[in-house]
């Protein structure tokens, strides 16, 4: 049986508008606040700071609409296996696999290259994916070009907007498209 082509979740930008206007809460999400752990409350024996919580704004109507589009779902964000816990609940998505970025994590690159674009490469071994996220750009488009066999789809969401719905458009037109087709029965 073929497999289906990955979806690599970014949360900030795509889920959580975090750049819309902060005083108006985007229709249809739902505001949620996450605590901030610091090292220094950590080595202090609290498990949170006091610093401001993250206001998140998630739309619940988006995890049914993943879903729904024919990927194999994972998180690619800095949330890594938090957004398990945060994201994941409110947005009604189960447990999603999530690329550990390790030692890269927010690591510039000379090249211009986003740094979360090789970490995904390696995940995809191969496999065809699409990458929602607010921050590729077409450096990451030439290098997945030069360096991933099949199909890949980078799809840049607007901060501000979050997912809409030609997003999930582009990305069921990617999902069914003829190439991934004939690709999966090779």
């Amino acid at each position: 049986m073929p497999r289906r082509p990955l979806l690599f979740l970014d949360v900030d930008g795509p889920l959580n508008p975090y750049a819309a206007q902060p005083e108006r809460r985007p229709e249809g999400y739902t505001t949620i606040r996450v605590p901030r752990v610091t090292d220094s409350a950590l080595e202090s024996g609290r498990p949170w700071s006091s610093r401001k919580p993250l206001r998140l704004w998630l739309n619940p109507a988006h995890g049914p609409a993943l879903l729904r589009l024919g990927f194999d779902l994972c998180w690619a964000t800095t949330w890594m296996d938090e957004a398990n816990r945060w994201i994941a609940p409110v947005i009604g998505l189960p447990a999603l696999p999530f690329v550990d970025f390790g030692e890269v994590l927010h690591r510039e690159r000379p090249d211009g290259v986003h740094w979360k674009t090789d970490p995904l490469l390696a995940y995809a071994d191969g496999r065809p994916f699409a990458w929602v996220d607010d921050e590729q750009s077409a450096a990451d488009e030439t290098h997945v070009a030069a360096h991933h066999p099949a199909p890949a789809l980078l799809h840049h969401v607007n901060p501000r907007l979050g997912l809409r719905d030609p997003d999930f458009t582009a990305l069921a037109t990617f999902a069914t498209s003829p190439t991934l087709s004939s690709q999966a029965q090779t």
